[in-house]
């Protein structure tokens, strides 16, 4: 599973990666710090799936969400935030979102997305 992390925070970032790369079947392709990187990322890299941060700049991770998600053949998205509150829920999958990871429980409740991604041949349940 091609993974690619979109989030401003070097500390979280760093953390994700050490985190993600104790999953075999996962592997980081790519690193975006802006909604913008994460679009030209997305292009370009062609990931399995993103890991995309609410609030950065330049673009936020819910516009980028959606204009990726408009795209030929998306990769899934899961939409990841500090924020973790119902109105962000409701954004995330108004932008077409796939999943929504409070960042303080990132650990276990990926590590289930990314489980049950990988389990259905990358479609989430």
């Amino acid at each position: 599973m091609r993974v690619l992390l979109a989030d401003d925070s070097p500390s979280f970032t760093s953390a994700a990666i050490r985190f993600l790369s104790l999953i075999p079947e996962c592997e980081v392709v790519g690193r975006a710090r802006t909604g913008r990187e994460a679009i030209e990322q997305v292009n370009r890299l062609h990931p399995d799936l993103v890991l995309m941060d609410v609030r950065m700049p330049e673009m936020d991770g819910l516009e980028a969400t959606q204009r990726i998600k408009r795209g030929i053949e998306p990769p899934q998205v899961i939409v990841m935030t500090l924020h973790n509150h119902v109105a962000y829920r409701r954004r995330a999958e108004q932008a077409g979102a796939d999943g929504f990871v409070g960042k303080e429980e990132f650990g276990t409740a990926s590590l289930e997305l990314l489980t049950d991604f990988d389990n259905r041949g990358g479609k989430p349940s």
